[in-house]
């Protein structure tokens, strides 16, 4: 199997990528763009591989399975740097360290490549720190940027990057992609392509996790029971809980495996009392899942609000006869009852109270409690 093999629906790009690879239009900057789920990071990743495969043949870079190629795919390979936060933001520090290290030389492959998963994610005074290295790279080096669309980066660093504009896979590749990878049941798979919405990743999540498909049914069938104000701040509260429960069930095990490891590395037996020489590592350990867990809430409460967008889209087709499949299709008959309540402009400006929300969530420092108690007001 190929690098180009994981970008399910994405053969424009992969042709792109390929050529590039190949030395067709081969530049020193690169800008990865498309929304969530799309594989904004896998094709960078992927891209990366091609550029430091070690086969011969230049149109057959991106094999797979030489040592340069699983090196960049397993993120072991030591010219090849990821960029990605488990916090708010990537810090104006760290910027200066990937500056700092894009101006060495490659040690082991033909290029220096450095990729930033979350370019979205810099205040514009941390991404000024990248327009000089980006502008005038050294010889060998690449740099290649991730973000949901080009409007999300300042355009003094686009400008200087080449576009590559992914989009959302088809349902039914992404059931294939489950079934063939995973194992899924085929119908099992194509539920959860569709609930998804192509998002590979939210959909293998669903097909092996029960509990995630039980989280997100509560969350699209919510707007059915929202006719009063007592019932919106309820909703509100059911909204963050699930997506607290959501972040919960993802870090939980990763923590612990995290300390486990800490405390083997030091020496230090699972029930041995701490030493205070080593206590501080423990402490930074903790702070660091603190600032994890932070940011794991705003993204699963963004996701569980996209959830619930989905069912608002589904009755904005139907109120305006677009003959589209619904995205939540167990949900059919309550969608078609509920459009018939309300009216195409009702159900735009419910929809656009959620989109502000998410917004607000994933860019300010509001309390989400807060933020999602006042979207759900609005939507009665």
């Amino acid at each position: 199997m190929t690098v180009w093999d994981q970008l399910v629906g994405q053969e424009s790009v992969v042709e792109q990528l390929r050529r590039a690879a190949a030395g067709e239009g081969l530049t020193h900057a690169w800008l990865f763009t498309g929304p969530p789920g799309s594989g904004r990071s896998t094709a960078a990743k992927a891209f990366a591989a091609a550029l430091n495969c070690e086969v011969d043949d230049v149109m057959g870079r991106g094999c797979g399975v030489c040592a340069g190629c699983r090196a960049v795919l397993a993120e072991s390979h030591s010219d090849v740097t990821f960029v990605r936060t488990e916090k708010i933001t990537i810090t104006i520090d760290e910027a200066r360290e990937l500056v700092a290290k894009s101006g060495d030389r490659p040690s082991t492959g033909r290029w220096r490549i450095v990729v930033v998963e979350d370019a979205d994610r810099m205040a514009e005074r941390t991404t000024n720190v990248l327009l000089k290295a980006i502008e005038e790279p050294t010889p060998r080096t690449i740099w290649m940027l991730c973000a949901p669309s080009p409007a999300d980066v300042l355009v003094t660093i686009r400008s200087r990057c080449r576009a590559v504009n992914l989009r959302l896979p088809p349902v039914d590749d992404v059931a294939a992609l489950l079934v063939e990878r995973d194992g899924a049941d085929p119908e099992l798979a194509q539920q959860a392509a569709r609930a998804a919405q192509s998002h590979i990743g939210i959909a293998r999540r669903l097909v092996h996790d029960e509990s995630a498909r039980e989280r997100r049914a509560a969350t699209v069938r919510l707007p059915l029971t929202l006719s009063t104000v007592s019932q919106a701040v309820n909703l509100a509260e059911q909204l963050v809980r699930i997506a607290t429960d959501e972040a919960a069930s993802s870090n939980e095990e990763r923590d612990a495996q995290e300390r486990a490891l800490l405390l083997e590395t030091l020496g230090v037996a699972g029930d041995e009392k701490l030493p205070p020489s080593l206590r501080a590592q423990v402490r930074q350990l903790e702070e660091d899942q603190k600032r994890r867990a932070k940011r794991s809430v705003t993204d699963s409460l963004d996701r569980t609000l996209t959830d619930l967008l989905s069912f608002y889209r589904d009755v904005l087709m139907v109120q305006l006869g677009g003959g589209v499949e619904p995205v939540n299709t167990e949900l059919a008959a309550e969608i078609v009852e509920f459009a018939a309540a309300s009216t195409a402009d009702v159900t735009l400006s419910r929809m656009d109270a959620v989109n502000t929300t998410r917004q607000r969530i994933t860019t300010t420092n509001v309390a989400p409690l807060l933020a999602v108690e006042a979207m759900a007001v609005s939507l009665i």
